[in-house]
């Protein structure tokens, strides 16, 4: 589903604010915030390149095998939120961790988001109030810790917060292009999204998810054959949507993701200001 074109350049961004202005959080060593500088972000697609393309086994086109980025027309309209590791450095040479945020806004400057190349996201086009796309979640693989995590999100928390973000979503993926059925199963059974915000795969991409009947398969050994992002929105109080997406490109399996920010935005902001206070 397209989004229509703003009038102009003002009408999408509205009043200009400095990223610095809207995340940073430094806790200890690490700092979160959003990239203020193209060497930044390029630091970022780099990363991106070495886990999903090096580590993850991607498939990446000439230009992003030969720049050794990953990279893509949203990564020029969208924010480009970054963990650093400050003991690393305060610049690109610091950051371990980033996530690709994309608002109603920013994909109207292309006509769509991201993920409506793989489902029919018109749910979320039409949500009322402030919707917010995830993707391109990536940790390095030495600083993959609780620590980096909670970084990234109390970012989201703090972005959602002054945006008044009301929901979040994305495409999350499983590793490989033949997902274990009772993973699959598992997350339709107990957590697929209510009938008015459901969103589904696109036909021709469509991978039936309710593969095995309830009850032929053990929950608890299908939620370990899920992924720690996903698994991390389920706890957030996520929804999938109906139909999963084989992406050869990526060598994923994608499912999408949909969670409403009422418990991320007041658990992490509660937890921002008490820390200031103290």
């Amino acid at each position: 589903m397209r989004i229509d074109r703003a009038d102009s350049e003002a009408e999408l961004l509205g009043p200009p604010i400095s990223n610095s202005e809207i995340v940073r959080v430094v806790a200890g060593d690490f700092e979160v915030r959003l990239a203020q500088t193209a060497a930044e972000i390029e630091a970022a697609q780099a990363l991106r390149f070495r886990v999903f393309f090096e580590e993850m086994k991607a498939h990446p086109t000439a230009d992003v095998a030969r720049l050794r980025r990953d990279f893509d027309a949203y990564d020029e309209v969208c924010d480009h939120l970054l963990v650093l590791d400050r003991r690393r450095g305060d610049g690109p040479e610091g950051i371990v961790g980033t996530y690709r945020l994309i608002r109603r806004v920013a994909a109207a400057k292309l006509g769509r988001f991201y993920s409506a190349a793989e489902y029919d996201v018109g749910p979320m086009v039409n949500y009322p109030g402030e919707v917010l796309e995830l993707g391109r979640s990536c940790i390095a693989k030495d600083a993959r810790n609780t620590a980096t995590m909670q970084m990234l999100w109390r970012g989201i928390a703090l972005y959602c917060f002054h945006y008044n973000i009301k929901v979040m979503f994305g495409c999350a993926s499983l590793a490989g292009t033949e997902p274990a059925p009772d993973a699959l199963s598992y997350l339709y059974h107990h957590h697929l999204a209510p009938p008015e915000i459901r969103v589904r795969a696109l036909e021709h991409r469509y991978v039936k998810m309710n593969v095995l009947e309830p009850g032929s398969y053990e929950p608890r050994k299908a939620l370990a054959r899920v992924s720690p992002l996903i698994k991390g929105y389920l706890r957030l109080g996520g929804f999938v949507g109906d139909g999963a997406v084989i992406d050869h490109e990526f060598n994923t399996t994608d499912v999408f993701i949909m969670v409403k920010t009422e418990l991320v935005t007041e658990k992490y902001i509660r937890h921002y200001e008490r820390g200031t206070r103290e």
